[in-house]
Order: structure tokens, then sequence, then C-alpha cells
């Protein structure tokens, strides 16, 4: 069985960040409704890093809600960001990206094309596919 292309079931409008933004900017990227725990950091449209939501609530333990917490405007994305994250392309299918989400090494995907971030894939996304799949 061909497997469908990971394009087919990545969010495309993807929310990102760049390493010289303040915390208090991936706060309220965690504080929408709909998101993805891993946010996807880019310098010059390059994909340089991501930050989890682990990350993020580890570097901020004890801040809380408070906008104005010291942590939110002291530190910046590049303080927390994991460095050159694990990506594929749009070449890539869904059964690429199920078996690296499987190995539990990674939660969410980003996907680049020429370069450039066209998609973020997590294993809710893959779950979901397969759940459809099976209908």
């Amino acid at each position: 069985m061909k497997s469908d292309s990971i394009v087919h079931v990545m969010t495309k409008d993807v929310i990102s960040v760049t390493p010289e933004q303040n915390l208090l900017d991936v706060k309220h990227i965690y504080e929408k409704k709909k998101w993805h725990q891993h946010i996807p950091v880019l310098k010059n449209e390059k994909l340089v890093g991501m930050v989890s939501l682990v990350d993020f609530m580890y570097n901020i333990a004890g801040a809380g809600i408070n906008d104005d917490h010291k942590v939110y405007k002291d530190l910046k994305v590049k303080d927390i960001m994991t460095q050159k994250p694990f990506y594929l392309t749009t070449k890539a299918n869904v059964e690429d990206v199920a078996k690296v989400l499987s190995t539990q090494h990674y939660h969410a995907v980003p996907i680049l094309e020429n370069d450039k971030l066209v998609g973020i894939v997590s294993t809710a996304d893959i779950i979901n596919y397969y759940l459809k799949k099976a209908v």
C-alpha cells in the first residue's frame, strides 16, 4: 500500500517565531485555542530551531500567567530552543513521518520545501490520518 504524501496531512499555516523574540510571544501563541505544541524558529526564513511546550514550561517555572513576569521579557526564544532541529521535506510520505514519530524522539516534524518551512506534522496529525483511513 502506497502512503499518501505528507503534504495532505501537514498543517500548512504554521505559526513560527524568531530567535530574538521574547518568551512573552511564545506564551501568547500557547494561549491560543488551536496550536501545535512545537513552534518552529526561523531566522531569515531558514529553520534554525524548535520550541516545544515542554521547553517553554521548564524555562518559565514559577512565572505564572502574568505577562509582566520578568522571565517573559528577559528570556529570548534562542535561550530555550532546540537548535538544528530534525525535519523532512515535502517528498516524505505519511509512513515516513509515522516511523520518525514512533521512535518517540520527536513529537512534531517540520516540513521544508526548497529550504523553506511549508508545514508541520505532529503525532496527533498522524493518528487522525490513520483513524480517518480506518473508517
